[in-house]
Parts: structure tokens; sequence; C-alpha cells
């Protein structure tokens, strides 16, 4: 398996790992993923609009929090940058290399 490959401007070579999940139900709705974004990859939607599991067995009396979270809009437009990862407070992305498609 080939993975895809790239070069620096000054002629290394780079390995892109592109995204292949985003974990919302520890993500904070904070936007720094959306903001770095060179790409339309992501977008903020209600987290109302969802319908994540509770992990917490507790009968604590409290829901998840109010408010936006972030979800994938398109992963075909990812380019491997990692930027996302770098700035995210709660590490909810998940990237990986690609082989290159036959």
């Amino acid at each position: 398996m080939t993975t895809i490959t790239g070069l620096t401007r000054g002629g290394a070579v780079w390995t892109p790992a592109f995204i292949v999940d985003l974990n919302q139900t520890k993500c904070i709705g904070c936007g720094r993923c959306f903001k770095v974004c060179p790409r339309d990859v992501f977008e903020l939607i209600d987290r109302d609009d969802l319908d994540l599991d509770d992990d917490d067995d507790l009968d604590d009396g409290f829901d998840e929090a109010p408010g936006m979270v972030m979800s994938l809009k398109d992963t075909m437009d990812c380019i491997g940058c990692e930027s996302c990862s770098r700035v995210c407070p709660k590490g909810c992305l998940t990237h990986e290399a690609q082989a290159i498609a036959a």
C-alpha cells in the first residue's frame, strides 16, 4: 500500500493525515477547528439536533451541555494539514494517512 505524500517548499517529503473522525461527545463547540481549517471540512450545528449516547451512567440530574457542537461537513475536502487537531483543546479529532486510490 502506497500512501499519499507531498513535498514541502524545501523539497522534504511530507505525509498528510486526513480527518477520519470527530468525537462529538467530547466536543465543546469552541469553533477553533472551523476557524483554522483552510477548506470547508467543518460546520457548527446545534447539540440538540444530535442523538449522542450519554457515557455517564450516573443519574445526577444533569443533561449534556446546551449549545453548539462541531460536525464534519465534507471530509473529502480535507488536505491533511492537521491544523484542526493542533488547536482542539479536547482532542476530539482523529486523522490517518490515506492510501493512493488506484
